[in-house]
């Protein structure tokens, strides 16, 4: 999406009137680069919430309208919505070539290098790497990389946060702490004891879990859950009996209660602001 050769041109232009045509020529570039990023990331929360995707462990999302200088942060974005490492591939003039963006449990580049026979090219690091490879190579290395992923499920833990400390103001703070990565990690949350009031699954495919939970100190929030379904209902079922998840979707969980680890969020439908949290681990 051109070259920084036009920034250059406006640090050396030589008086007012050039220098205010290039800065609103890149205001304009900037604008528009922001709303592709926009529209990329709902193609990819789309493509996550509609296909089997959304039960790997890594995400590969394929957009292949995507411009390749936005896959990065695509996959940034779509990382810090579902805590999962994720892979952002887009059409290049040979083959695809894309970005991916990890979480702390999930070192990218050595797992890329099980996957080596499949790629052109990669390069990067623990949190972040780049990748080329054949077109018909995308469904084999989503499955390779799943197949053989040796993610540690091994989480630390920033402090124990009630949600009466959650508003609209906190989380707008803690995005000022934004970008995160290696060096600056983002804030994880914890609630134990945390009750179980209801909940239901949406999505096409039924892989988004809304719950409304409440924690120790009577706060009631919305809970968003977007990891594996089954495994989530399993554990209520071995922990509160057969049955337990059913009754709980039916609204009566009873006393049920878990731990989790969370992000705080705002959730914004039809213009009207709603605190929620993202769960990210739960025992």
């Amino acid at each position: 999406m051109d070259s920084a050769k036009r920034a250059l041109s406006l640090l050396r232009a030589k008086d007012k009137k050039t220098a205010d045509i290039l800065a609103g020529d890149l205001k304009a570039l900037n604008d528009s680069r922001k709303d592709l990023t926009v529209t990329a990331v709902e193609q990819a929360i789309y493509q996550v919430e509609t296909t089997d995707i959304s039960k790997d462990k890594v995400l590969v999302i394929y957009l292949p309208g995507c411009h390749e200088s936005l896959a990065g942060i695509v996959a940034g974005k779509i990382r810090e919505k579902y805590y999962k490492p994720v892979f952002v591939l887009t059409d290049a003039e040979e083959g695809v070539k894309g970005s991916g963006r990890s979480i702390e449990s999930y070192h990218m580049y050595e797992e890329l290098n099980k996957c080596k026979r499949l790629l052109t090219k990669y390069g990067g690091h623990a949190l972040a790497a780049g990748v080329s490879m054949e077109t018909e190579n995308v469904e084999a290395f989503r499955r390779m990389l799943n197949i053989q992923c040796t993610m540690t499920e091994k989480v630390i833990i920033d402090m124990e946060l009630p949600f009466q400390c959650i508003s609209e103001e906190f989380v707008t703070e803690l995005e000022l702490l934004e970008p995160f990565g290696k060096g600056n990690t983002k804030p994880v949350f914890a609630g134990r004891n945390i009750e179980l009031l209801s909940g239901r699954v949406l999505g096409k495919n039924r892989n988004v879990l809304k719950m409304q939970v409440r924690d120790m100190n009577h706060t009631v929030i919305d809970a968003m859950y977007f990891g594996n379904m089954d495994d989530f209902f399993n554990c209520l079922d071995k922990r509160y009996g057969e049955g337990s998840a059913e009754a709980f979707l039916e609204g009566k969980s009873g006393s049920m209660t878990m731990s989790m680890t969370y992000y705080p969020g705002i959730n914004e439908y039809r213009g009207k602001k709603t605190t929620q949290i993202v769960i990210t681990h739960y025992q």
